[in-house]
């Protein structure tokens, strides 16, 4: 077996002759029983050059269409969002870029300082008094947000939004089983949460619920009655995952009482970038500060009682804790957290507004000029931010290829997610997708529909 090591031959002889073995193989004799091993070399072929290696990455790379190459109206979750050069400059610092975790925090003023600042920024976004220093991504503040629930109540059960994204959903379903929690999914009615459903479904026995706003289907939900009727008669923890840019014209979640929100960061400063790396952020009511994930930033004097920043909490992690911690991140995303408070700096407080005020209004329009193409219909008639879903009359997943063909992808397909929604199409608006694009969609699909609907025909024969 070939390896790509740094060992030569003769230095791995030598190696293993000190440790008193013959062979690699021997190190892994007490450790990993011979029934799981391969027992064989991997099925790989010859090796290249570094020369054909990079031509071959290439080619590889050249099969890939950018979001930059097409009119993207993508989203779910991920967003081809307009990114200022001047995060570019700034995440590129080496003495940003390159630092690791904090664990000597006295010395690392300036990351302690970038943490500080994003959960502020974090905190006066949601409405809630605390903020972590970022989580891995959305999902992940989802799973933490369960055992949050779990640790603030014991009780036995996770109720979850059917407009929650499936990921989160099935996040929540992977941590429930080591938990030994019940899941109970509320569905949809005319595009939002059941709200008779998900007060049957929230009782004694709820440890948190979750809904999304807007929810996966576009949707905006009525937070402040499912968090009110979550609470009634239940010791339930209200989590709600939000998209950050609709906060600059939505409710908070704080005014609602909404016990933790979380979300994914991406669409604040971070690039598509293959669909990661990205941060996703997590803030809660202060009842819950110690049971939260991650670290928390704070802010002192030092002793000439000059202004500092400490690590003020960070006994949760599994670094210190192990088995006791209440969270396994100890290297969260800091540099994609940094891009992400850096964004909401350059957009400030009337220019988040006005950004989520743009996207309402082009959206608006989106769903105008689609809903009057023949074949299309709309899948609800809730309000709508930045993503809404239609229903097509033809086959989804040639109209995509169509479109993708003539540089346009139209959207996501839901049927994978949503099987009631076989024909179901989501579609996302953000600030890059302009009115003339808007209008290309919707003559796309006026042309697509016709030309692919006969396939669906000879399907069904």
């Amino acid at each position: 077996m070939s390896h790509y090591t740094a060992a030569a031959p003769d230095d791995v002889r030598e190696m293993l002759a000190t440790i008193g073995v013959d062979s690699i193989d021997d190190l892994f004799d007490r450790l990993i029983p011979a029934g799981v091993r391969l027992g064989r070399d991997l099925d790989l072929p010859a090796g290249m050059t570094e020369q054909d290696v990079y031509g071959h990455l290439r080619e590889l790379a050249g099969r890939n269409t950018s979001s930059e190459d097409e009119v993207s109206f993508l989203g779910a979750g991920m967003y081809d969002s307009y990114v200022p050069a001047f995060i570019d400059m700034l995440t590129s610092r080496s003495e940003l870029l390159t630092p690791y975790t904090p664990y000597q925090p006295e010395v690392s003023q300036g990351n302690l300082q970038i943490m500080f600042e994003y959960q502020t920024a974090i905190s006066e976004l949601t409405g809630l008094p605390v903020s972590n220093a970022s989580v891995y991504e959305a999902p992940s503040a989802l799973a933490a947000a369960g055992y949050l629930g779990k640790l603030a109540n014991g009780k036995d059960r996770f109720v979850v939004s059917r407009g929650l994204h499936p990921h989160g959903r099935e996040t929540l379903r992977t941590v429930a089983r080591g938990y030994g929690i019940e899941v109970v999914e509320v569905p949809l009615a005319d595009g939002v949460t059941d709200l008779a459903a998900w007060e049957e479904a929230i009782d004694g026995d709820t440890c948190a619920a979750f809904f999304q706003n807007p929810n996966f289907l576009g949707a905006v939900e009525d937070a402040s009655a499912l968090a009110e009727s979550a609470h009634q008669d239940s010791p339930a923890v209200v989590v709600g995952q939000y998209d950050p840019i609709c906060l600059g014209i939505l409710s908070s979640p704080g005014e609602c009482g909404v016990d933790v929100a979380v979300g994914e960061g991406q669409q604040l400063g971070n690039r598509l970038d293959f669909g990661g790396p990205s941060f996703g952020f997590f803030a809660a009511s202060e009842e819950h500060l110690r049971r939260m994930p991650g670290r928390i930033a704070g802010e002192t004097t030092d002793i000439d009682g000059k202004r500092g920043f400490v690590l003020t909490l960070q006994t949760r992690e599994q670094h210190i804790r192990r088995e006791r911690a209440t969270s396994n991140i100890c290297t969260s995303q800091a540099l994609n957290a940094l891009a992400g408070v850096a964004y909401l700096v350059w957009l400030g407080r009337e220019g988040i507004v006005e950004l989520g005020d743009l996207l309402l209004r082009r959206t608006a329009y989106a769903r105008e000029r689609l809903a009057a193409v023949a074949g299309v219909r709309l899948l609800h008639e809730q309000p709508a931010i930045r993503e809404f879903a239609v229903a097509l009359d033809a086959p989804v997943g040639a109209v995509i290829d169509y479109c993708a063909a003539r540089g346009v992808n139209p959207g996501l397909a839901l049927a994978p997610h949503y099987k009631e929604h076989p024909d179901g199409l989501l579609v996302a608006i953000t600030e890059q997708r302009t009115g003339a694009d808007i209008d290309r969609l919707a003559d796309l699909l006026a042309e697509a529909i016709p030309a692919v609907a006969p396939a669906r025909a000879g399907a069904a024969i």
